[in-house]
């Protein structure tokens, strides 16, 4: 989100003096002396320079410093408040909103798996693959993800920590090796917990990684094409935490894999809902975002269409499996759903993409566990 005054001029330049990338303001003329000549006639003006290592860099211009909020910072959405706190930035850079759907996720896993019971030693493995999926590999996620968009930070959002300069690149690519590390390692003690002869779990960590990464990074880097970017992400919150918690409490069938990977058509959806606020760099870099290959009035409807669609094709598929009831409980969530769309995304995608997603995203993470509850009827 870029803010703008009247008659400023903003120029980024990327400095790489310190290997990070760093927004700054053109430098500003401190005087302007105006002297006329009587002998020739003509206007001379002189400026003044300003030393660019003068020009303080941490906080960019465009930094909502003052009306940020510290509870936006910690969650890692816009409006946050700017930090110096480093355990704070650290966290903000996992982005803590992103992780509730992996941890729904799981419990969906465990519910279809049917092996799911209220006992301390259940509840404990679900817990470790909650962190492993939300904080570990979805926190890894989110810090890579905003280390490999640093230039369109610079331009969309040069007030984050990394363009910003709140945090070094040291830290960034630490931060990033220690989720990695943890969350695999989280993967192999479930696996173990849970008696697998083959580490089904520890296999699905480090394929849900390797996605996150040529998600982000060069050369592949999956988001500069918003189709299959937009579906590997939506796979990402929905397919793998799902089969991460069926695999842990029981075994992961093909019908399974298939049925959350037609759900991931969904996720693609609410990814492009996210794609709205950084139009402006994507376009600038070259990045075929769905909102810069269709144009955004297009594209609102691609998003609404590929949620609503899905689900109701979800909904016909229990219907078509004899479960009428969960079916008729799958097109109720979409009703309001389908409300909120219209109240919020559909009129303004970027001023109204946080109230949208708080209003609608409920009802679709409740329409997933009762897809889940459903499929553990049908398989006991």
């Amino acid at each position: 989100m870029a803010f703008t005054g009247l008659n400023t001029v903003y120029s980024v330049r990327l400095s790489y003096k310190t290997n990070i990338i760093n927004p700054l303001r053109t430098p500003q003329l401190a005087s302007l002396p105006i002297a006329l000549s009587s002998n020739r006639q003509r206007l001379i003006v002189r400026a003044t320079e300003t030393d660019t290592n003068e020009v303080k860099t941490n906080i960019p211009d465009k930094a909502p410093s003052g009306s940020g909020s510290s509870i936006n910072q910690i969650l890692g959405i816009k409006g946050a408040k700017q930090e110096t706190d480093k355990w704070k930035i650290r966290i903000q850079l996992t982005k803590p909103v992103t992780w509730p759907p992996l941890v729904w996720g799981v419990v969906c896993g465990a519910a279809a798996s049917g092996n799911f019971h209220w006992s301390s030693e259940d509840i404990a493995k679900s817990a470790v693959c909650m962190i492993m999926s939300g904080p570990c590999l979805t926190g890894y996620t989110q810090t890579l993800n905003d280390w490999y968009d640093r230039e369109i930070d610079a331009i969309n959002e040069p007030y984050r920590p990394i363009p910003s300069g709140a945090i070094s690149e040291n830290e960034v690519i630490t931060q990033i090796w220690v989720l990695l590390v943890t969350g695999l390692g989280l993967a192999g003690l479930l696996d173990v917990w849970a008696g697998h002869n083959f580490p089904v779990i520890l296999y699905l960590a480090i394929g849900g990684s390797l996605v996150s990464y040529i998600y982000s990074a060069p050369p592949l880097k999956l988001k500069q094409n918003g189709w299959i970017g937009n579906f590997a992400l939506g796979a990402s919150y929905i397919g793998l935490p799902w089969w991460a918690g069926q695999a842990l409490f029981g075994t992961l069938k093909p019908d399974i894999v298939v049925l959350t990977l037609l759900y991931s058509i969904a996720g693609l959806g609410i990814a492009i809902v996210n794609d709205f606020k950084s139009v402006e760099g994507d376009r600038k870099l070259g990045l075929q975002s769905i909102p810069v290959a269709f144009g955004s009035e297009t594209a609102k409807w691609i998003s609404v269409g590929t949620i609503d669609i899905t689900q109701i094709s979800v909904a016909g598929y229990l219907l078509g499996a004899g479960k009428p009831y969960h079916s008729l409980a799958l097109l109720g969530m979409i009703i309001p759903q389908v409300f909120f769309q219209f109240k919020y995304f559909l009129r303004d995608p970027v001023k109204y993409d946080v109230k949208y997603q708080a209003s609608a995203q409920p009802f679709l993470i409740i329409g997933l566990l009762v897809t889940a509850l459903a499929t553990s009827h049908s398989s006991s």
